[in-house]
């Protein structure tokens, strides 16, 4: 973990126009995340977490504000710019898996190398390798209608891992799961925190925001508390601030 941010956020603010009355989905978002953290990003529905992690994830732009990712300023890109660094920095888990059903596990995550370019020899030996290294080595061949929820879920992972990702951003990532398969996911998600990927998880569950050592909380598209010593952070990967 290093002193500068990963991520820098200054002054979002972002307004959705819904039938005749504006919508302010964000107001002045400050946020800096540092390499490796574990973040929770909780509120009720509405709050504007969602937002927030689509303007993280460049899927979306701010009305005003200024984001910097590993240093580089991203409000003056053109789309296709966006979706390189996206690609280069970020990986995305959802709730709803966003497996493409016509795929088996194992195309599904080679899909990214894929659009990347990367040969199929090596893009399916890499897949096949993250795939068994998640429990899934038996399931290879299988379309999506033929695994569980948690094995959904564990092949979403691994297509948001496959291309090395240093952020990784989690939209309530156990929301579909029972109570043991969303353990297993957030065991998984968190190794691969401790192995040094940054982690942005948003969530409705309370024990598993509490599980990050730094937890926002949102509320009428406000950062309204930001709680997790750095102290607590860095004793927690065992390096000194």
């Amino acid at each position: 973990m290093t002193d500068s941010a990963m991520i820098k956020i200054s002054n979002f603010n972002k307004t959705y126009q819904v039938g005749e009355q504006p919508l302010h989905a964000l107001k002045n978002i400050q946020l800096n995340i540092k390499q490796g953290e574990y973040l929770s990003l909780m509120g009720p529905s509405g709050s504007g977490k969602s937002t927030l992690l689509n303007m993280i994830g460049l899927l979306d732009r701010p009305d005003t504000g200024q984001y910097q990712l590993q240093g580089e300023n991203t409000e003056l890109l053109t789309e296709e710019q966006r979706a390189q660094l996206r690609r280069k920095h970020i990986g995305f888990v959802f709730q709803s898996f966003h497996l493409i059903s016509r795929l088996t596990a194992l195309e599904n995550v080679e899909l990214p190398m894929m659009l990347a370019g990367v040969k199929p020899k090596f893009r399916r030996e890499k897949a096949s390798e993250l795939l068994s290294e998640l429990g899934l080595g038996n399931h290879l061949g299988q379309l999506p209608k033929q695994l569980s929820g948690g094995q959904l879920q564990r092949v979403g992972i691994a297509r948001a891992l496959i291309t090395e990702p240093k952020i990784l951003l989690a939209d309530e990532p156990t929301g579909n799961l029972d109570q043991r398969s969303g353990q297993e996911v957030t065991d998984i998600l968190e190794r691969y925190n401790r192995n040094g990927i940054t982690l942005l998880v948003v969530t409705h569950d309370i024990a598993l925001g509490q599980r990050a050592q730094r937890r926002l909380n949102m509320l009428d598209g406000e950062i309204v508390s930001d709680t997790g010593l750095q102290a607590n952070t860095a004793k927690y990967y065992g390096v000194n601030l």
